[in-house]
């Protein structure tokens, strides 16, 4: 892992900035070194195989949370202070670690993950600027399950949770953005797309022969407060409404 990344907090272009905040999300190319793509594959591949009680996404992919509190390997990654860095410039605003998780979608799954948006998932209240990290682990082509993308819709903060696994779900719930553009992005291994917490998006089915690898690291305002709302991450935590979420489990970037 001698090699640099190709894009770092000090050489992040201006118009990518721009382009982020207008569309809400955004292409980065190289922010891992090939060789750290490569060897962050191989650790979060191994701990997917690890026996453990809660594993997440039926179908659709196989989801780990928090990786980062059981593994030394991904927590290297999770904390990886070129994604963080960048994360805070793209958000203009500090932020903190809402939790980070393994996406694998395994060969011949033929299931998309359908339109949604993340936060109304997610038991958060002061949190204008969510921002997710999702990076490229091995070269995700169309057909291995890469992401699409609905330009602006990030705007649209009032919409309730949709459910990823109904292709009519969001479009139900907001039927203007059926006809809204929609941007796909294949990534090579070391790539990442940032996208912001109401930033609708969708990935396909993987077709290919091999596992589709990406860590998403998910970032929130640092005066993110409580809701009350249940998640996996929040519920053993034995918060109250209103308490905010930062300490240990939600560190700073």
């Amino acid at each position: 892992m001698t090699n640099l990344p190709t894009t770092t907090p000090d050489n992040l272009p201006a118009e990518k900035i721009t382009s982020y905040r207008e569309r809400g999300f955004v292409h980065i190319p190289g922010i891992l070194t090939p060789e750290e793509a490569a060897h962050f594959y191989e650790v979060a591949l191994a701990f997917s195989k690890e026996p453990r009680s809660h594993v997440h996404g039926g179908n659709i992919f196989t989801q780990l949370v928090n990786v980062w509190q059981e593994s030394e390997g991904m927590r290297a990654l999770t904390l990886h202070r070129n994604i963080g860095a960048i994360a805070a410039k793209l958000a203009g605003t500090p932020l903190r670690l809402w939790h980070d998780q393994i996406l694998i979608k395994q060969p011949h799954n033929n299931a998309a993950t359908e339109f949604h948006q993340d936060q109304p998932y997610w038991p958060h209240a002061n949190c204008p600027h969510p921002i997710s990290a999702w990076v490229a682990l091995c070269d995700v082509p169309v057909e291995k399950g890469c992401m699409t993308f609905l330009p602006g819709s990030q705007k649209r903060t009032e919409l309730p949770a949709q459910n990823f696994g109904d292709d009519k779900s969001l479009f139900a719930i907001a039927p203007d953005l059926t006809w809204s553009e929609r941007i796909t992005v294949p990534l090579r291994a070391g790539d990442c797309t940032f996208h912001h917490g109401r930033c609708a998006h969708m990935a396909t089915p993987n077709f290919t022969d091999d596992p589709r690898v990406a860590h998403i690291i998910i970032f929130m305002h640092t005066d993110t407060t409580y809701n009350g709302a249940p998640h996996i991450v929040t519920d053993p935590l034995g918060l109250s409404v209103g308490d905010r979420l930062d300490g240990d489990t939600f560190p700073a970037v």
